[in-house]
């Protein structure tokens, strides 16, 4: 990231769906060239929700790039992803998100690497951060908003 810029946190809920709002800012960013170093659209977080919505990654892209408000691509959303789903099911996968934690050894590790890239990048010990335990608050505490 350059310049102390970053898309919105992935809590922050838009149309109730965890994520939206931060892979929009996301888009926009990378493409103004303010952001470079984030994973983008194949892999983690943004995979997970252009997969649940039903959404074709690269037309949302487009679509984003041409311009409008988040109501404006929540309705693209609707009108070009998952026609069947609920709103309980929207909770849950967002809840889901926010709430996902390393399930395994090589995602613990990956988990730790992600903090001890943090404290570096602080100039402090992985002890003296704030204890986290989601995949979600990482992304917090790298971002500065813990």
């Amino acid at each position: 990231m350059t310049q102390g810029r970053y898309p919105r946190s992935p809590k922050s809920l838009l149309g109730g769906i965890a994520h939206l709002g931060r892979f929009i800012d996301k888009i926009r960013l990378r493409n103004a060239g303010l952001i470079q170093d984030y994973n983008y659209i194949t892999v983690g977080f943004d995979k997970y929700l252009i997969d649940f919505l039903g959404i074709d990654a690269k037309a949302f892209e487009q679509r984003t790039l041409a311009g409008g408000t988040d109501d404006e691509l929540l309705a693209w959303v609707a009108a070009h992803g998952k026609k069947d789903l609920t709103q309980d099911e929207v909770v849950q996968w967002s809840r889901g998100l926010l709430t996902s934690a390393p399930k395994d050894d090589p995602a613990r590790q990956r988990f730790q690497n992600r903090l001890k890239e943090v404290a570096a990048k602080r100039g402090v010990a992985v002890s003296a951060l704030p204890p986290v335990s989601t995949w979600a608050d990482v992304i917090e505490l790298d971002e500065e908003r813990m």
